[in-house]
């Protein structure tokens, strides 16, 4: 069976955009609604096409563009989407003129690049793929369904390169929708994000991937004890020991419904183990996984874990890493276990 590498990564998001100055220069907020630090598109868009694309796809396709770039991969064999709320801002200018102007005069731009499945045709369109094309939009867990299809199709040789991406955007109206339903807005330590993140898999390492890729296994549903026989398998099958894994990165976000099935399953899965975070950093979106995968590939790659995202500050600083675990939950019914490894390992 192939090894899988993560090859190159490229993000937009709260943090400063298409770097890694997060590592030692994160940006703090204490707001609960943040929008993404976009930069400056002017050199990679003419100005026609950029008037023409909302914000979304502008970030969609600079991040795929980057990685594909940074690999001298041009083509990838698939491109695979992971989106919760597909080009919402769009839907909704769309949705908004419907009713004010009482379906006349409708801009067919809008509605063109309403629907969820645009991003990843987008990105085929401007890369000339005519490969593999899917995107799933699958609330909290669309990040982990599109890199599992990819690791699978990698693993069985169906294809070499796979471009993944996690992409969703925050409107002030729909945030205060999820607010008041009691969803997102009422965090003390975490904020509503958007997600701007593109991978590059890859079953040949190119000399400077940033880590392996050693397995996906996702369940679903509330058992305690199925949820410790499923990772218990999981660890089995790759041949790690639960004393191998250097640090378990976690999705908590500073909301209580959410926080509290972390601590109460941590302690049975991962005793002993240092727990790091990424959400107050990079914000809750249904895509947010995507970037704790990217955030734990970076500390694999520099062989560092910063203190700002432990969640006890006061550990010492590691060295010599091997093994990071990606732990996230939705609604604590969904839960999905991602291994990375070091590419020397």
């Amino acid at each position: 069976m192939n090894d899988i590498y993560i090859l190159a990564a490229r993000q937009i998001s709260a943090q400063s955009p298409l770097c890694e100055a997060w590592m030692d220069t994160p940006v703090s907020y204490d707001e609960a609604y943040v929008r993404s630090i976009d930069p400056d598109y002017k050199p990679y868009f003419a100005p026609n096409a950029a008037r023409r694309l909302g914000k979304i796809l502008k970030r969609a396709l600079l991040t795929s563009r980057q990685v594909m770039e940074a690999c001298r991969i041009p083509h990838p064999d698939a491109i695979i989407t992971a989106t919760g709320l597909g080009c919402i801002e769009n839907t909704g200018f769309f949705l908004d003129a419907l009713t004010r102007e009482g379906e006349e005069l409708l801009k067919p731009t809008h509605f063109m690049q309403s629907t969820h499945n645009t991003i990843s045709s987008l990105i085929a369109i401007d890369a000339h793929c005519h490969g593999y094309n899917s995107t799933y939009s699958h609330k909290g867990i669309s990040f982990e369904c599109a890199l599992l299809d990819a690791f699978m199709q990698l693993k069985n040789g169906s294809i070499q390169t796979a471009l993944v991406g996690a992409h969703d955007e925050m409107t002030p109206d729909y945030f205060k929708l999820l607010k008041r339903i009691g969803y997102l807005g009422h965090a003390t330590n975490g904020f509503s994000g958007e997600t701007a993140l593109a991978l590059m898999l890859g079953s040949v390492p190119n000399g400077q991937a940033l880590c392996r890729l050693q397995g996906i296994e996702m369940q679903y549903g509330t058992d305690r004890a199925a949820l410790q026989q499923t990772f218990g398998r999981f660890l089995q099958q790759l041949a790690v020991g639960p004393d191998d894994i250097d640090a378990v990165m976690i999705g908590v976000n500073g909301q209580a419904s959410n926080d509290r099935c972390y601590a109460e399953l941590c302690p049975v899965l991962f005793p002993g183990r240092k727990l790091i975070r990424y959400k107050h950093l990079f914000g809750e979106s249904y895509t947010a996984p995507g970037s704790g995968l990217y955030a734990a590939a970076v500390c694999l790659n520099r062989q560092r874990i910063p203190a700002h995202l432990r969640m006890h500050p006061s550990h010492t600083e590691q060295c010599g890493l091997r093994h990071i675990l990606l732990y996230n939950q939705f609604e604590n019914k969904n839960h999905s276990f991602i291994l990375l490894s070091s590419c020397g390992e």
